[in-house]
């Protein structure tokens, strides 16, 4: 009996600002759909958390990492939203950014209303307050669980 069960890793990064009182997040249109979530992305075959990590803020970011430090890994079943066959697991990580780039930023997230103004790929970043983030910002189940541990 064949008990092969598929996977996708994410690995994430919990950026704080210098006096750490607020942490970036990412507004992305991808798939077709809006989405708010944390910076990065999926672990290639052959890498481990870390370099994966590193590989995504550098794509998205135009930057390194700093003081990285683990915080969460999923303790629960989480179906991947796009391959329902795939279980998913995410890695988080605590860390600061080293960028002498510029990033896409904006104040406000972008809403559904501008979708059809936008093509897959789309990503810019905003700096939230950590007394002003909320669970319902996020649009991933693991990226909200993981909100609400950083209100603790």
């Amino acid at each position: 009996m064949n008990n092969t069960r598929n996977f996708n890793i994410r690995v994430y990064a919990i950026i704080f600002n210098d006096d750490n009182s607020s942490v970036l997040v990412a507004d992305e249109f991808q798939k077709n759909m809006f989405m708010t979530k944390f910076p990065g992305g999926g672990l290639h075959y052959g890498e481990g958390t870390l370099e994966c990590l590193q590989r995504e803020i550098e794509e998205e970011l135009n930057g390194r990492l700093t003081d990285i430090t683990h915080f969460y890994t999923t303790d629960f079943f989480q179906q991947d939203a796009f391959h329902r066959h795939l279980q998913l697991i995410s890695i988080y990580y605590k860390a600061h950014l080293i960028s002498d780039k510029q990033f896409p930023t904006s104040l406000t997230p972008v809403g559904s209303e501008d979708n059809q103004k936008l093509s897959n790929g789309y990503i810019a970043f905003r700096w939230v307050p950590l007394n002003a983030i909320n669970k319902k910002m996020f649009t991933f189940p693991i990226d909200q669980y993981v909100c609400d541990l950083l209100k603790k």
